[in-house]
């Protein structure tokens, strides 16, 4: 009986493979990434409102408030967009390697999935109400109507309830493939869903015991020091889970696509382990500014928010390198020879090389923001909104444009044409000319001293505010492009899932070099990962946190600025 399973897992896999996609697996893919999409529209349009009023050229309704409107820009973004894109693709990822999901995790992704969706409905309305302009960050003493966090929580359980299917699947793939190293796409998949528990944690404590007793009366005031280190020990690592995601398919996709071969198994699976321990950690650096936090947890954080250079270091020289052996391999000569023979002309590839060339200038920005004497230049400038969009809205979206480019086609039995790939490439370049005008010109502009998560003013004609005009103006210009590309984009995508031309787009995963040597076993052991994951999250929060539980400021009651 157990080997007619064992040959009957193994017809599944090879038939998987065959055919390229699971058909009830892809549906389940596709809804995630329609939602992403769907996201980005709605999210595009608003930023539009939002350049064009700091711009100074648009003044909003009075029935709709400027807070109100970066509130709901940065959940749709931040949250929706990248979260759902994330778990579409990996969930398709996990299909494709693993040889389909099991019954169970099927049902747990879909389950998942409304409850994400109950979760996101029930904070919008409070948004469209104008009773949760709290912004994404939803810091305390601001206090949001209790129903938006209460949909938190839904997206939260969503989170745990997928990730928990994602480690089902693992799980049953090592169970039936001993000794067996598992595939780079879903040992990817395997740290970003560590991450996205252990982050949610963070901020899953916060929402259901401080700040739903506290919204809802139950409590008169909140810890608000304690609230804001959970919710940026979950924003820190949100950010980059985002990141990871991007560099699952900077390793395992881009070489496939460019005719390549990966550059090392054992480095790719080093960078996640490291990635995964070091994460979490070196959220404080996000309040170097913040009173009552003394200046050695600040500077034990900015270390461990350091730290995380060193796997981004070894993806430049690892993605890099490989780009120079294909180039090569194709006829490249001389130093920079074998630049020519990378496939400009193809979507897929350019923009998760742009994505990769532009998170140079974002990690730059990000060592700025974690040195306490230049953070207290920029902290609550535009400069931060600028760095925000260059790392999120460059090296990580722009790599999700890439990968809807074959991904799409993938789950849809659809093939990418030479027409849609035309419009992918001047869609990338109206994305990267409207992302580098509006985020250069916001690093600038802060630097000048414009304050972030304010409207358009002049502070009475202040002449230093007024200098910040022509700037400004260039935000509202690079907002406009953007959502030019953003309409472009949402076509793209819908047009590749309903209506290109049938046929098979293969899922691309770059195998290593032939001449490569074996992956030691240690970097499957996922429990000791976890541990020291654990271990390192410890030093850098208990000590932290039971000082201000301890010795406790006065605490706030909610209050509402808006």
């Amino acid at each position: 009986m157990e080997a007619v399973v064992g040959q009957s897992k193994t017809l599944k896999e090879k038939t998987n493979k065959v055919l390229g996609v699971n058909l009830a697996d892809a549906k389940i893919s596709k809804a995630y990434l329609s939602v992403a999409f769907i996201a980005l529209l709605l999210g595009g349009l608003l930023g539009l409102l939002q350049g064009l009023n700091r711009a100074g050229l648009l003044e909003l309704p009075s029935w709709l408030n400027y807070y109100q409107v970066l509130t709901a820009h940065g959940l749709l973004l931040v949250v929706v967009l990248s979260a759902f894109f994330t778990i579409g693709y990996f969930y398709a990822g996990i299909s494709h390697t693993l040889g389909g999901l099991l019954p169970k995790v099927r049902m747990m992704a879909w389950i998942g999935f409304w409850m994400k969706i109950v979760g996101l409905v029930l904070v919008v309305i409070p948004i469209l109400m104008n009773k949760a302009s709290v912004m994404y960050t939803f810091y305390p003493p601001m206090a949001a109507h209790p129903v938006f966090y209460f949909g938190l929580v839904f997206v939260v359980l969503g989170i745990w309830t997928l990730a928990t299917g994602a480690f089902i699947q693992v799980a049953n793939w090592r169970k039936n493939h001993k000794g067996q190293h598992l595939p780079i796409f879903s040992f990817f998949a395997t740290g970003v869903f560590i991450l996205l528990v252990g982050a949610t944690a963070f901020v899953a404590f916060e929402v259901l015991f401080m700040i739903i007793p506290w919204v809802l009366g139950w409590t008169d005031t909140i810890n608000v020091m304690v609230a804001r280190t959970l919710f940026w020990a979950f924003g820190h690592t949100a950010v980059n889970i985002w990141y990871l995601t991007a560099v699952s398919a900077w390793y395992v996709i881009v070489p496939k696509i460019i005719g390549g071969r990966r550059w090392s198994d054992l480095l790719t699976r080093v960078v996640v382990i490291a990635l995964v321990i070091m994460n979490i950690t070196g959220g404080f650096h996000h309040q170097i500014v913040d009173p009552g936090i003394e200046l050695p947890v600040k500077f034990m954080h900015v270390f461990m928010s350091l730290a995380i250079g060193f796997p981004s270091l070894m993806t430049a020289f690892a993605l890099f390198a490989v780009f120079e052996r294909t180039g090569r391999r194709k006829g490249g000569k001389g130093a920079l020879g074998w630049l020519k023979k990378l496939p400009w002309g193809d979507v897929r590839f350019l923009a998760p090389f742009i994505a990769m060339v532009a998170f140079i200038p974002a990690g730059a920005g990000g060592i700025a923001q974690s040195t306490n004497q230049l953070d207290q230049v920029i902290h609550n400038t535009m400069w931060v909104v600028g760095h925000f969009h260059l790392t999120l809205g460059m090296s990580v979206v722009m790599t999700f444009f890439g990968i809807s480019y074959w991904l799409i086609p993938h789950l849809s039995n659809r093939v990418l044409t030479p027409g849609m790939n035309k419009l992918g490439v001047v869609q990338t370049v109206i994305w990267t000319i409207g992302m580098t005008l509006m985020s250069v010109t916001m690093h600038w502009v802060g630097l000048l001293g414009s304050p972030r998560r304010t409207s358009f003013s002049t502070y009475f004609d202040n002449p230093t505010a007024l200098s910040w005009n022509p700037l400004l103006l260039c935000v509202g210009i690079g907002a406009t492009l953007l959502l030019i590309a953003v309409i472009i984009q949402v076509y793209a995508v819908f047009n590749m899932m309903f209506f290109a031309p049938k046929g098979e787009t293969e899922f691309p995963i770059a195998e290593v070099e032939e001449n490569a040597s074996k992956t030691p076993y240690w970097t499957e052991r996922w429990g000791l990962w976890v541990v020291l994951m654990i271990l390192v999250i410890s030093m850098a929060y208990v000590l932290p946190l039971t000082d201000m539980i301890v010795n406790a400021p006065p605490g706030s009651p909610p209050q509402k600025t808006w």
